[in-house]
């Protein structure tokens, strides 16, 4: 008979009734959907057709009134939280939220730039460097062919998820196709693929791993932490997401030359964007440097989405920050119980040791397969100058044609 497994001592009645309330309002309004166009795919046709007039994208109607939102937070008492570190990462969880409620309400409008900064930070010189280096470094691939479309796409993802079921049937994942999803991106705890998604089919297993392996697994093993934010995701965990998403692409050996190139344009797209750079001279500025103008077409307009959105160059900036850390001794393992930004691993560090985080409900697959954890451990060991164009080299080079 197994011994009774033993609660976590609990975060204080104030810090549980704070984060409880905060992870339900995360979870009530779908940030990243309603500052996406749901017209992208047809601005594409009509700019690669030769109407390259600024595009005038279309929106959702707001799924939550930001003003509601704010009118929540307002109300919050934070004072009576008991634990610092805890107290600490509530608070800056509340100052994300207003921001991301902020941008609701100024979507295409000129406040919307300066707002989306201070959440999402610009183009430092190091990151710059790095991504030229990249496009410097990096050649070609040839014309992508046999790609995977929605459905099968569609069908591969609910295996994956299935997959993690039959490990924990308790996990509660979803994957279903939208027309008004512009590509493959995770919402809460679904996968959402656009009806006109396509997948280099030697990049499909790095995708379900970016997107199920990465975003899906850290939301179901945050969602069952005491600390429940850990599923939403604690403020800025998007740089650190994204970078251990692209490290499970490493990992599976499908991190191509495409996709490197397309996360260094993605930080020089938006460094031009934060310059005053036009859609137009944005485009034209990656189809100089070999990019293909439909795949242009969709960088510019993420970042140039409702007034100008740099998330985009945290990619690359989260790769090389987790991979700074893996080359000084760092770990990953606490990364997969939930969603937080590598600046406040010390504090769940200290939640951990406390007891006050419970194991993961499931581990990314790609963990289980010593040839990906191998890949993982090599990653790192390059000089820091040439440590992102040097993976291709040292992790993928049995990958590329």
């Amino acid at each position: 008979m197994s011994a009774p497994v033993t609660p976590p001592p609990a975060l204080g009645p104030v810090a549980q009734s704070v984060d409880e309330q905060l992870a339900q309002l995360s979870e009530s309004f779908r940030f990243l959907l309603d500052l996406t166009p749901v017209d992208a795919t047809e601005r594409r046709r009509e700019w690669l057709a030769g109407d390259m007039s600024e595009p005038r994208f279309t929106y959702r109607e707001l799924s939550t009134d930001p003003d509601v939102v704010l009118a929540t937070l307002d109300r919050l008492d934070l004072g009576g939280i008991e634990d610092p570190s805890v107290a600490k990462l509530l608070t800056s969880k509340v100052r994300e939220l207003r921001l991301q409620a902020e941008l609701l309400r100024a979507r295409n409008s000129p406040d919307f730039l300066p707002m989306a900064l201070e959440l999402y930070g610009s183009v430092t010189p190091d990151l710059h460097q790095i991504a030229q280096q990249v496009l410097d470094e990096v050649g070609h691939e040839p014309e992508p062919s046999d790609p995977v479309h929605a459905t099968e796409f569609h069908e591969l993802a609910v295996r994956e998820i299935s997959w993690y079921q039959e490990q924990n049937p308790a996990v509660v994942m979803h994957a279903e196709i939208r027309d008004d999803v512009n590509g493959v991106l995770v919402s809460g705890d679904t996968l959402l693929i656009g009806s006109d998604a396509a997948v280099q089919r030697r990049r499909a297993n790095a995708l379900l791993q970016h997107e199920i392996g990465t975003h899906l697994v850290t939301q179901v093993n945050g969602a069952d932490q005491p600390l429940r934010c850990l599923g939403a995701g604690l403020a800025g965990y998007d740089e650190t997401q994204e970078g251990l998403a692209v490290l499970a692409e490493i990992a599976v050996g499908e991190l191509t030359r495409t996709r490197l190139r397309q996360l260094a344009g993605r930080v020089l797209t938006v460094e031009a964007m934060v310059s005053g750079a036009s859609f137009g001279d944005c485009w034209q500025q990656l189809v100089s440097r070999g990019f293909r103008r439909g795949s242009a077409f969709t960088t510019v307009m993420r970042v140039h989405r409702s007034g100008g959105f740099p998330k985009d160059a945290c990619y690359l900036r989260g790769l090389v920050d987790l991979l700074v850390h893996l080359e000084q001794g760092g770990k990953l393992d606490l990364f997969h119980l939930g969603k937080f930004a590598l600046a406040d691993l010390p504090r769940v560090e200290g939640l951990d040791e406390a007891g006050l985080l419970t194991a993961p409900k499931i581990i990314p697959r790609y963990l289980t397969d010593t040839t990906c954890t191998r890949r993982l451990e090599r990653a790192p060991h390059s000089p820091l100058s040439t440590q992102v164009s040097g993976y291709i080299d040292s992790t993928t080079k049995e990958d590329l044609p």
